[in-house]
């Protein structure tokens, strides 16, 4: 009976439905939890002893950040998704070149990212518009953070690794390990050595590299069928293919929509320092927010993949359901809670009025739109773990590049309100969920799967 349970361990093909995505999602919240709250307290530290300037220097920073790592990490999703598939399949051989050829891409990506993200960081945050007064702070950190861009990639893609078979508790631990060491580096560094916004970086690099030498130990000593060695971590062309076949449609629409993000941000800099801040510290509680939606469309993926490769149709169906409305009901009442507290959620990053008033200024307009999100990033997991990420990648892409870009674009130079600014997201949210939704309804997404 232990050996039949030990045998079917990170399988989701079995089970009460609810729980199976319950259970997932949970250490994938948490996890999700600590890495937004090692970001989130390097903007506390920051804002609290640093000052509003540096504040909007680390706030510059993330879209530049995110426009680099998220095109990788639409690859790690298209590696996730074969992972899964061959996992759920059993079928031991392919899964073993899917995971070592996942993390040859990794490495290699990574070097490449160091270099690109150390050369390119001063340029990119002039041509986003970064003050003059938070460049040189903002240029700073960015290369610190890209000096550990490797350790971040390792991580994610070992995770992903974790996850696809079904393992979402030992990445939420190792996290915990990062975002402590992150806490406890920042205090050291900001506060009793005082060095400033290279200190926060510093921390933040040194706790990254943690967690991803954690996940490759777990990986390389383990001695399920998904066990690293070392020496197998190479390329394989078929797999490589297939990887980026599935991949590369992810990894163009999150880099797409990240750069309409850094557009975005070049428009929120034209208000000044403390619109900037005041929007830097409402994306660290937006972070949070969305984690629920983020943590149940991974593990719709997971949990459609692995259904998919078993051939188990109706289940799939029946998934789906349920994770939608689970996502639904738990933003709706995230959303109504950030209403009520708000003002005193944003007084943590700075206790400077106008800051507050901006940054209570973006929730208001886009607290009531996440449930649009909520549903798009459902359909999203679903279609993606179905093998199909040609069609997430239009939706998001036309929508939250094309339209957002069309709405600030037109409507930005006509009123002048950085409140027009933030309507580009929950504009854009709503097109996405209705055009999936229909997608879902009328495609043939469950027949175009290639097992």
């Amino acid at each position: 009976m232990n050996k039949e349970k030990s045998k079917n361990r990170g399988l989701m093909t079995e089970g009460v439905i609810w729980k199976e995505i319950l259970l997932f999602s949970i250490p994938l919240l948490l996890g999700n939890l600590f890495q937004q709250l090692y970001n989130a307290v390097d903007s506390v530290v920051v804002g609290n002893y640093i000052g509003a300037q540096a504040l909007a220097a680390v706030g510059s920073s993330a879209p530049v950040i995110n426009l680099l790592v998220s095109f990788f990490m639409g690859l790690a999703v298209g590696a996730g998704v074969i992972i899964s598939r061959y996992f759920g399949a059993r079928n031991k051989e392919e899964l073993h070149i899917a995971v070592h050829t996942s993390l040859a891409l990794t490495f290699a990506a990574g070097l490449v990212m160091t270099l690109i993200g150390v050369l390119i960081s001063p340029y990119v945050l002039q041509w986003v518009g970064t003050p003059s007064d938070v460049m040189e702070s903002s240029v700073l950190y960015l290369r610190i953070y890209f000096l550990g861009i490797l350790s971040v990639m390792v991580y994610n893609m070992g995770s992903g690794i974790l996850r696809a078979v079904g393992d979402s508790r030992n990445p939420l631990y190792f996290l915990i390990v990062s975002s402590v060491t992150n806490i406890i580096l920042d205090m050291l560094f900001v506060i009793v050595f005082h060095m400033g916004i290279a200190g926060v970086g510093w921390a933040t690099l040194i706790a990254q590299t943690i967690s991803a030498v954690l996940t490759m130990l777990l990986l390389m000593r383990t001695k399920e069928e998904y066990q690293v060695k070392l020496k197998h971590i190479r390329f394989h062309k078929h797999m490589l293919y297939e990887i980026v076949r599935l991949g590369l449609p992810s990894g163009l629409q999150n880099a797409i929509v990240s750069f309409s993000n850094v557009i975005v941000q070049s428009n929120i800099n034209a208000f000044g320092s403390l619109a900037m801040a005041g929007c830097g510290s409402y994306t660290k509680i937006d972070g949070f927010a969305i984690l629920p939606v983020m943590s149940y469309s991974m593990a719709l993926t997971t949990f459609t993949g692995q259904n998919m490769g078993a051939k188990k149709y109706d289940r799939v169906k029946q998934g789906a359901k349920t994770g939608i409305l689970m996502s639904v009901i738990t933003i709706v009442c995230i959303s109504a809670l950030l209403l009520i507290l708000g003002p005193n959620v944003l007084a943590i990053f700075s206790s400077d009025p106008t800051v507050i008033n901006y940054g209570l200024y973006m929730m208001h307009v886009l607290a009531p739109g996440y449930i649009f999100l909520a549903i798009s990033h459902a359909f999203n997991g679903i279609i993606r773990g179905a093998g199909i990420t040609t069609v997430p990648m239009i939706v998001m892409v036309t929508c939250w590049c094309g339209l957002r870009m069309a709405w600030i674009l037109t409507s930005v130079p006509l009123f002048h309100d950085i409140g027009v600014v933030f309507m580009g997201w929950p504009l854009t949210w709503i097109a996405s969920a209705l055009w999936l939704f229909l997608y879902y309804r009328k495609g043939k997404w469950m027949t175009r799967y290639d097992s």
